[in-house]
């Protein structure tokens, strides 16, 4: 039988457990989307809690039973969970980059939707490209290793410590660097076309000026584009998934 101060330490160590799963899965790709209403993600996070706590619940106990003090302990919770949140969300955002540089390279940048995971308008492609990357990463069980690290950082960031800002600080300028250099590296194949596209058109309207080339090579390079798109979508999207795998391995 549990006596209510049993009680009270269960229940003030699940919600430590709580602030900072929570934090995290406010903003991980898929599972902290602001397509999904607010409520569903907060019942996904307690779900989400009360399903570790029996791995987690332990160390929370220990940092309530030492006399740790409940207002400092969830604050720091709920920064180290939102760091840790964070540098995923950027690393996710390298595939939004890679579908923005191939709608302007195929003409369809005026092309644009709300995305509400950017909060702002994006290229159709983008949002396609981000939509596509997250079921291929829950179909890599990469979303195993977002939680998996949850459950390991614990070990790195133990209850009742502040998060270290200067290395979360130090990792995500790391994360943004790689973040712009995997978009750019996914779009290669269109940043290519998009050149060699360019200067052929140049050398054609220097060829002949007297011909409208615009309204020639437009529909040319819709074609083109979208056909070597769809070419190595499959490609770009499996090296995707591998590096944020890769990435959330410690392989950087």
């Amino acid at each position: 039988m549990i006596v209510p101060a049993d009680l009270e330490l269960q229940v003030t160590a699940f919600f430590i457990v709580f602030a900072r799963v929570g934090a995290v899965l406010m903003l991980l790709p898929v599972f902290g989307e602001d397509a999904v209403p607010g409520r569903i993600r907060l019942m996904i996070a307690f779900a989400m809690s009360a399903a570790l706590y029996g791995i987690l619940g332990a160390p929370a106990r220990a940092a309530v039973a030492g006399g740790a003090v409940l207002p400092a302990v969830i604050v720091a919770e709920l920064m180290t969970g939102l760091a840790m949140g964070m540098i995923v969300k950027i690393l996710f955002f390298s595939i939004s980059m890679a579908g923005s540089i191939v709608s302007m390279q195929i003409g369809l940048s005026a092309a644009m939707i709300f995305d509400p995971a950017q909060s702002s308008q994006a290229p159709l492609l983008s949002k396609f490209a981000g939509i596509a990357a997250a079921l291929v990463c829950m179909g890599m069980q990469v979303h195993h290793l977002w939680l998996g690290a949850i459950i390991n950082s614990y070990q790195s960031f133990p209850i009742g410590g502040l998060p270290p800002m200067q290395d979360f600080a130090q990792l995500a300028i790391e994360a943004i660097g790689r973040s712009m250099t995997l978009g750019i590296s996914l779009a290669a194949p269109l940043i290519v076309y998009g050149i060699a596209f360019n200067v052929a058109l140049g050398l054609a309207a220097r060829i002949s000026p007297a011909i409208q080339v615009f309204f020639i090579a437009q529909p040319l390079n819709l074609l083109l584009g979208l056909s070597l798109a769809a070419a190595t979508i499959g490609t770009m999207l499996t090296f995707f998934g591998q590096a944020m795998g890769d990435a959330m391995q410690g392989g950087w």
